[in-house]
């Protein structure tokens, strides 16, 4: 049964939350057909002349065991431009499982995160949430 998740309350909270979210075991060829949604970003550190804005961001939704989630840093490399701080640092409850039924190495299933992140809209989220820390 799918369960929605509660924007409000996930966005108000820490990305690294994900975390604490029960584990949820997702078949690799699922993966892409997680239908995640923004949740929350956050801005951290406003960046001055000596070092970048950097922040974090949160992005989840349904899948057949509950709700799945990943959370990323990223950083303002220049005006206008963002990206992920470490593709390797992507934080999940996500535990993906081969087509022979074996867990994914944690190298394999960062592969697949950033798969997953790269198609996400997650740029125009930081995009904006770094427009309301400006005004």
């Amino acid at each position: 049964m799918l369960r929605p998740l509660s924007k409000p309350h996930v966005a108000a909270a820490p990305a690294w939350i994900v975390c604490a979210w029960p584990p949820v075991t997702c078949p690799i060829q699922q993966a892409p057909s997680l239908n995640f949604v923004h949740l929350g970003t956050r801005v951290l550190k406003p960046g001055d002349a000596d070092s970048p804005t950097t922040g974090q961001t949160l992005w989840g939704g349904p899948s057949g065991e509950g709700a799945a989630g990943v959370a990323w840093d990223w950083v303002e490399i220049q005006e206008g431009v963002v990206a992920m701080a470490d593709p390797f640092g992507l934080v999940t409850n996500l535990q993906f499982v081969g087509t022979k039924g074996k867990v994914l190495t944690g190298f394999e299933a960062t592969l697949c995160l950033n798969e997953l992140v790269h198609a996400l809209p997650w740029q125009s989220e930081v995009q904006r949430a770094l427009e309301r820390v400006e005004h």
